[in-house]
């Protein structure tokens, strides 16, 4: 597939003023047989607009005027009209204005969004695109200098247009728009916007809350952030308090100029600079400027992100604010307003920077004189205050049952990402999704809690990959220290080392040549073993000739060395490796490498036997005092085999590359 053509019903082509709001209409819908053109794009695509194309297309919406649009959920009609006309074009001439050279082609990027987990837990398996959003200045009809938003969306007639994306080179995909005079509804979007809106929630206060890694702040960060919605973030942590969320007196920094007395008067010195001093400001928090940014701009919605709130006490930290929470069912408003105190009342009045003192007087007539004068505080129906809660946190201050009362719940289920994240140890890769079932399974049946379970997003995989040493600093750690902490023998053989001993956390670990803490590999492959995951596949090592490849992640060429306490071994072939070996002692390396901890296609690493496996592959055997050791590995392998050795015995060694 190098190219789609998407006919335009009402539900992608509803018409955006100069000047809405960012809630309604921000995404792209297409079929979900359109997806295959995008499935390798990655997490976001390149399109490619022609000036003249969109010219075009707003001129066509133009010759069909009046038409309805939606500004922030009230539905209106724009006629036709010269102004309308001439901002469009005007707009489209700034879009297409970079550097202040006009251009008659340019750029946007897209996110693709398929398969998204909507709030209650269900699949969206809808293909749509947003982040379709871009702000633009430009001089309207009347001379004056405005701003406003530029979407595909506007330049798409419904029932008239039909959308091209095509692949270009580089990875970018042309997008233009062609029309026909012939109304057509076929009706392939019929209820999405009715789908739309019932899996995106509008409350106006909610937390959202679930085990690590489900997803919570990423859930806020599609509704709010990447529809680049006015948006004020704050964390809470125990040291959080009223100061630090509303605001305060600060100690703040000013230039003053210098002054001298001259008989009784002070005058100021000439010439001199201007001296620094320190007063005390009020200077507002996340509050005060989500409350004041949000009265200042009612048409659209504002947002109060609280991030982490059960690790606050949050009795303390809204105070009176508390009874602000309680909101009208029909207006949004506070139903029981509060009389902030002198200073915070001086700031409303005030402050020309987050206050009230800036506002014109078209703009305060929106306000009620109560609010604006400081009197009262009233939250505003547009303004939302969403949050996150971390359910195995061990919060300092658990939130009371009339704080909850006032908040809507999202609950945030465990669910697979399907980013087929892949976690490497020793060689081998075994699947995330599959290790968080059984270790979910696992943390259920031996702790009865949901809460300590892993989310998906728990540990973070780079290209793909979850490698040993991020596994252990992160999963391992967790489930260690918060999850089985007092439940290491009820966890049964999940932490039963190749001995049967305890596989404690610091077995994950050894010292290298440089001093600094090792993982090692074999301990996480023996983890994964005893839950039950099954390898997805297992890493070549291609051993060239006699030579011992260091593949470790260094920009430059190293040498495995070993230090043991009378001499140090550089293993630049595979003699020396032997030589260390046969140092250690054969006996122990072959015990050490019957566990398997680390092997070859399956095979010990030092054994009494020959195995067919290693006779018919790339890899051979090198027989020494009755024992036949492997020739044709890596460094990585040889750095994962012998800490075992050191370990079991003891032997202080310290191994690594220099």
């Amino acid at each position: 597939m190098e190219e789609i053509v998407k006919h335009i019903n009402d539900t992608n082509a509803s018409y955006r003023t100069i000047g809405a709001g960012d809630a309604k209409n921000t995404d792209l819908f297409l079929d979900n047989d359109h997806y295959e053109l995008f499935r390798d794009a990655g997490e976001q695509i390149t399109v490619r607009y022609n000036k003249e194309n969109l010219q075009k297309a707003i001129l066509f919406i133009a010759s069909i005027l009046p038409r309805k649009y939606d500004n922030s959920a009230i539905h209106r009609t724009e006629p036709f009209s010269s102004a309308f006309v001439f901002d469009q074009l005007a707009l489209l001439d700034a879009f297409f204005t970079i550097d202040g050279n006009k251009v008659e082609s340019r750029t946007q990027t897209w996110n693709p969004r398929k398969d998204i987990m909507k709030k209650n837990g269900e699949i969206d398996n809808r293909f749509y695109f947003n982040g379709l959003l871009e702000e633009v200045s430009y001089i309207n009809d009347k001379g004056e200098h405005k701003t406003a938003k530029f979407t595909i969306r506007n330049y798409l007639a419904g029932g008239y247009s039909d959308l091209h994306i095509k692949k270009a080179g580089n990875g970018i995909f042309d997008v233009w728009v062609t029309n026909t005079f012939e109304y057509k509804d076929d009706g392939k979007e019929k209820q999405y916007e009715e789908i739309d809106i019932a899996s995106t929630s509008d409350s106006l206060q909610q937390i959202f809350y679930g085990a690590p890694g489900t997803g919570k702040s990423n859930t806020i960060k599609c509704e709010v952030d990447q529809k680049d919605l006015p948006r004020v973030r704050t964390t809470f942590h125990p040291d959080s308090d009223y100061s630090t969320f509303v605001g305060a007196y600060k100690p703040t920094s000013v230039e003053v100029p210098v002054m001298t007395i001259i008989g009784k008067e002070q005058m100021p010195v000439v010439n001199a600079k201007p001296e620094k001093k320190i007063v005390y400001e009020f200077v507002p928090q996340a509050f005060l400027k989500a409350y004041t940014g949000a009265w200042k701009n009612q048409d659209k919605p504002f947002f109060l992100i609280i991030e982490e709130i059960n690790r606050g006490n949050c009795a303390q930290i809204f105070g009176d604010l508390f009874q602000l929470l309680d909101r009208n069912d029909e207006t949004g408003l506070s139903d029981y307003p509060i009389s902030p105190d002198e200073d915070i009342q001086k700031f409303l009045l005030t402050d020309k920077k987050y206050g009230f003192a800036v506002l014109t007087e078209e703009q305060k007539a929106l306000i009620p004189e109560e609010v604006l004068s400081g009197e009262l505080m009233i939250l505003p129906k547009n303004l939302h205050i969403w949050a996150t809660m971390n359910t195995s946190d061990q919060s300092l201050f658990p939130i009371d049952s009339a704080f909850k009362r006032r908040w809507d719940w999202q609950y945030m289920p465990i669910s697979d990402g399907k980013k087929g994240w892949q976690i490497e140890a020793n060689g081998k890769r075994y699947d995330w999704w599959q290790f968080l079932q059984k270790m979910n399974d696992k943390i259920g049946s031996t702790t009865n809690s949901e809460d300590k379970k892993l989310g998906y997003y728990f540990c973070k995989a780079k290209n793909g990959i979850i490698d040993a040493e991020t596994f252990v600093g992160k999963v391992v750690f967790y489930i260690w220290n918060d999850v089985f902490k007092d439940f290491a023998e009820e966890a049964g053989d999940l932490f039963k080392d190749s001995d049967n001993t305890l596989l404690s956390f610091n077995k994950f670990y050894y010292v290298g040549m440089d001093g600094k803490a090792k993982v090692v590999e074999g301990k996480v492959e023996r983890l994964l073993q005893n839950l039950g995951l099954e390898e997805v596949g297992e890493i070549s090592y291609n051993g060239e000739g006699d030579e011992v490849i260091d593949d470790t992640e260094s920009s430059s060429r190293r040498i495995l060395h070993v230090e043991f306490e009378d001499e140090t071994i550089a293993i630049k072939r595979f003699k020396e490796y032997l030589q260390v070996l046969r140092k250690i002692g054969l006996d122990k390396a072959e015990t050490v490498a019957s566990e398997k901890e680390v092997d070859v296609l399956g095979c010990a690493l030092v054994t009494k036997e020959r195995e067919e496996a290693i006779e018919q592959s790339q890899y051979s055997y090198v027989e020494s005092d009755g024992y036949y050791v492997i020739k044709g590995i890596k460094g990585k392998v040889m750095l994962n085999f012998l800490p075992l050795i050191s370990n079991k015995y003891n032997l202080n060694l310290k191994i690594g590359y220099k």
